[in-house]
């Protein structure tokens, strides 16, 4: 039986196993799906909000300041990419302006520094390629962007290096409360999966994202809903990276932010998202309308969009919750839901890690300190990044990082083996594009795909024909086409 169970290997199921995994005590992560940061995590824009946009005294705004302010430090340990570029969130007319006067005043409540209304003209001296349409803007210094799911592979491959399980492909379909097996426990909580695995455990997580709702109303009812809210991106190539530095808003509506324009730590420049509530839950399409109202938005920041430039697009689920903030409760002994963790759920994602790790250790569910935990980690080496003599002394002592697979990213080889070895391991070609950025270049994986999926053959142990791009039904070969000697 382990201690605690977190549901969800997102960001911030990710953040809590990483802060619960310095105690004494079994620890487990349960992901449905083959990888984690595979849902909100994934597909998010990146941004550490500034905190001027969430009510005063609510839990969005607490979190987002207390996280944002956290960030940094946690990237640091975490040797997770991290760039503080603020935010201008851009008025077009006196309504605006009055709105953004509004949000200055929210945001100093919330307790937000540096904010301050600038003139249009403060603004394209700040950010060129602006409209002149522009007539002024709130701006944050203190927002940055991270990359979401390099923070959360980093935070569950610490935890698994401090003692932490993953069970991947473990899809929660039910939970029941029973009498702990051990004496002097009380009561513990059996987890059954869609294949029929089951786990036992003391205090059990819910970061489920936006599935929360089904896997707290499986212990007791608890009456909120979560609606997926869609949001289409474009992703502009690295050549276009100079069209804006800071992260631009459009002032805000009852519907959220709206589209944004940011440069990404990668370097490129993301446009998006739209905002759709939805009802299916796993319906992720790019559609061509939801594109053009990006593209359509876009085209009020900026006089010029290089669309020529565009070398993707995706699709991102937030779990909006109908309570308007938040939901982070404990309504049974030993279960904790956090739920409706949508934006600003990547900025305060420290907080919330830090607020779990309170409730839990009040609850009984942390042991003593680990005298050997290890808080830091060391990232994938980043060879593109090196020194020529950094690169040869590297590829002296190991000759693999000598072989470049993604041209356009300059991923060798070596980055490939070391993100299919380590916590936690990739096993298909996304999981190792996730990791690397092996395929997220100009041609998208259209001249490395066939050598990773290779290198994964040959690392797994496995027929080149099982080797998935996403896990199971996402094989990306049917057959050999061939006769010959078999690998």
């Amino acid at each position: 039986m382990y201690k605690i169970a977190i549901i969800g290997g997102g960001v911030v199921g990710g953040l809590i196993a990483r802060a619960m995994s310095k105690y004494q005590g079994s620890l487990v992560i349960l992901e449905k799906e083959s990888d984690v940061a595979m849902g909100q995590s994934k597909a998010n824009s990146g941004i550490v909000h500034a905190g001027y946009d969430p009510e005063p005294g609510s839990l969005k705004a607490i979190l987002n300041v207390r996280g944002s302010q956290m960030m940094e430090e946690v990237c640091r340990e975490l040797d997770v990419k991290y760039r503080k570029n603020g935010t201008l969130v851009v008025g077009f007319n006196d309504e605006d302006m009055k709105r953004l006067e509004q949000l200055l005043e929210r945001g100093r409540q919330n307790g937000v520094e540096g904010l301050e209304l600038i003139d249009g003209e403060a603004v394209r001296r700040m950010e060129k390629n602006l409209s002149e349409k522009i007539v002024g803007a709130l701006y944050a210094p203190t927002g940055a962007v991270v990359c979401p799911y390099e923070l959360t592979i980093h935070s569950i491959g610490n935890a698994m290096d401090n003692g932490a399980e993953l069970l991947t492909d473990f899809e929660v379909t039910g939970i029941e409360r029973k009498d702990s097996p051990e004496p002097d426990m009380g009561i513990c909580y059996k987890i059954t999966s869609a294949d029929g695995r089951t786990i036992e455990a003391e205090y059990v997580v819910n970061c489920a994202g936006i599935h929360s709702d089904e896997i707290a109303r499986m212990v007791d009812g608890r009456e909120f809903n979560i609606t997926p809210r869609r949001g289409q991106y474009l992703l502009l190539d690295k050549e276009a990276g100079d069209l804006v530095s800071t992260t631009i808003f459009r002032t805000p509506t009852k519907m959220g932010k709206g589209v944004l324009a940011t440069k990404t730590v990668g370097g490129n420049i993301l446009l998006g998202p739209t905002s759709e509530d939805i009802e299916d839950k796993e319906n992720k399409a790019v559609t061509a309308e939801g594109l053009s109202s990006v593209i359509a938005r876009e085209a009020e920041f900026f006089d010029l969009i290089p669309m020529d430039k565009v070398i993707t697009q995706f699709t991102g689920l937030r779990a909006h919750g109908n309570t308007g903030d938040f939901i982070i409760e404990s309504p049974q002994p030993g279960f904790i839901n956090c739920a409706g963790i949508e934006s600003p759920g990547l900025s305060a994602s420290p907080a919330i890690a830090e607020m779990v790790e309170k409730m839990l250790i009040e609850a009984g569910a942390a042991g003593e300190l680990k005298a050997d935990y290890e808080p830091e980690v060391r990232g994938i080496i980043r060879f593109k990044d090196m020194t020529a003599d950094e690169k040869n002394s590297l590829i002296e002592e190991n000759p693999s990082y000598g072989r470049v697979v993604c041209r356009c990213e300059e991923i060798t080889e070596g980055e490939i083996l070391e993100a299919i070895r380590r916590n936690p391991p990739a096993r298909d070609i996304d999981g190792v594009k996730r990791r690397t950025r092996a395929g997220m270049g100009r041609c998208q994986g259209g001249f490395c795909m066939p050598s990773v999926a290779e290198i994964l053959s040959d690392e797994l142990g496995i027929p080149f024909e099982q080797v998935t791009k996403s896990g199971e039904g996402s094989e990306i070969t049917f057959d050999r086409t061939k006769t010959g000697g078999e690998k």
